[in-house]
């Protein structure tokens, strides 16, 4: 059976060292399962079987794949490390439902593979509720789910399996997004990667201190810190942030929303230097803080004004929480804002669309395209009126080259062409455009809950399989942000 398995086919030999390194991370993947498996065996949860069937299932097939392609090391080349991303983010959750479908018989494949997608996407989209019930396990494996996904699965691979042999920096630009694409903080990008994971870690246990402190208990710090820190907004209770009706919490989970908002490169340099320069040189820091802090005060004011709520301290209080959460595209929330006037939920979705730095764990597009766009535009205007200045773009005193301005502008345009074009084709299914515009721009950005049908105070579980499956898809393509996931599609990927 073994020399079947390793059989020289000539697609293995092509593909076998990206067969090889996907093999290794789908069993890590099932590694994974040890933690909900640890609380599930110590609550005596009831789903304990579930977890060692996944887990050992999990591992089998990779080390099966792992075995057929035994053999063929090599170095990944630049398409192999998109092409193992993509593989990656599609494959890995159908593993992940493994749990999900042994606890709950009645959950449909495809509400599983949307609940797992929407975790390690980081979106916070769910279609569960009576969260408050579900084994305590489950949730901690929703939650990991999105810390994992937060800084990468990929990033982690590259992290702790220098010993294959493979070229980990093809991986690394294809996961990460933005300026980390080509910029190198250690000699090594392997050690690069541990320095991101160290300080995500390091950020994580101090997330989870300070929750406990505020008042939560050990296992929903645990829950809501992997959470908060993955910016992905999944909760243990259906109320999310409501149950606890608590501004201390609602305080310090808005501190770590907004740390992990920033670029954790930017954490890793401050913390290599100790000192808080790097913040000050970072070219998005100062707007993301002041696009969320800002706006969180003018939601405020704009609903004390309108007599939302009476005071202009409970006004600031739900503003805060809420604009940061859905600004940061975590997806919290501690009231029903779908409930306050239009203009504020509103603004805050538009938020979602940029607000986050790149290399955060947040989605969207990205704080520095919108800055790259924002001075394109005015440069433009200049060169509307003076037509022979020479007007360099640059971001943090460098000037950005042209190709660079181009992708910004190809990638908006995919960009806004994919939201239009889900929207319009979840409208087509008899979506009113108020819950399809809002869910896709949710799931695209992922930032979980939308308006409508899909508000905070409701879940996606209204939705058709086929509309589920579309949301799906946005929230994949929104976390790989676009390109690395649809130049797998295009003919010229695959033309030697």
């Amino acid at each position: 059976m073994l020399q079947t398995l390793r059989a020289p086919l000539p697609m293995l030999a092509r593909y076998g060292p990206l067969a090889q390194t996907f093999a290794l991370i789908v069993m890590i993947f099932g590694l994974s399962l040890a933690l909900p498996a640890t609380v599930a065996h110590l609550l005596g949860d009831g789903a304990e079987t579930a977890y060692d069937e996944a887990l050992a299932g999990t591992f089998a097939c990779g080390a099966l794949l792992w075995l057929a392609a035994r053999g063929h090391r090599g170095e990944l080349q630049v398409r192999d490390g998109f092409l193992l991303v993509a593989l990656a983010w599609t494959v890995l959750p159908a593993f992940a439902t493994l749990p999900l479908l042994l606890v709950l018989p009645d959950l449909s494949f495809t509400d599983a593979y949307f609940e797992t997608v929407s975790g390690l996407t980081t979106s916070g989209a769910t279609v569960l509720s009576d969260l408050d019930r579900l084994p305590p396990s489950i949730n901690v494996w929703r939650t990991q789910l999105v810390w994992m996904g937060g800084m990468g699965v990929m990033v982690l691979a590259v992290a702790i399996l220098p010993l294959l042999g493979v070229g980990g920096a093809q991986i690394f630009r294809a996961e990460t997004p933005g300026p980390m694409k080509d910029a190198k903080l250690t000699p090594r990008i392997t050690e690069t990667a541990k320095g991101l994971w160290t300080v995500y870690f390091a950020m994580t246990i101090l997330c989870i201190s300070a929750m406990w402190l505020a008042g939560m208990t050990w296992l929903d710090a645990l829950i809501h810190a992997f959470s908060t820190m993955g910016l992905g907004g999944f909760s243990s209770h259906d109320a999310s942030f409501g149950y606890w009706d608590s501004p201390a919490i609602e305080a310090v989970t808005i501190a770590f929303m907004l740390a992990a908002s920033l670029n954790f490169a930017t954490h890793f340099l401050a913390v290599r230097a100790r000192s808080f320069r790097p913040y000050a040189r970072d070219p998005e820091a100062g707007f993301v803080l002041l696009a969320m802090l800002g706006s969180a005060l003018g939601v405020a004011l704009f609903l004390w004004w309108t007599a939302t709520y009476p005071s202009f301290w409970t006004a600031l209080r739900f503003s805060a929480f809420n604009v940061v959460s859905i600004a940061s595209t975590t997806g919290f929330a501690n009231t029903d804002f779908a409930l306050w006037p239009i203009f504020a939920p509103l603004w805050m979705l538009y938020l979602s669309c940029f607000a986050t730095s790149s290399g955060s764990t947040g989605g969207g597009m990205k704080m520095i395209r919108a800055l790259v766009l924002l001075k394109q535009s005015v440069r433009e205007f200049t060169r509307i009126v003076h037509p022979r200045a020479v007007v360099p773009l640059k971001i943090a005193g460098h000037a950005v080259e042209n190709n660079l301005i181009f992708a910004v502008l190809a990638f908006m345009l995919v960009y806004g062409l994919t939201m239009v074009g889900l929207s319009l084709l979840l409208i087509a299914t008899g979506l009113d455009f108020i819950t399809a515009f809002s869910a896709v721009t949710a799931c695209l950005n992922n930032m979980g809950p939308g308006l409508g049908q899909v508000g905070p105070a409701t879940n996606y579980a209204v939705l058709t399989d086929f509309q589920t499956w579309v949301c799906a898809i946005a929230m994949l393509l929104g976390r790989l942000e676009l390109f690395t996931l649809l130049v797998v599609f295009t003919p010229a990927f695959w033309r030697k």
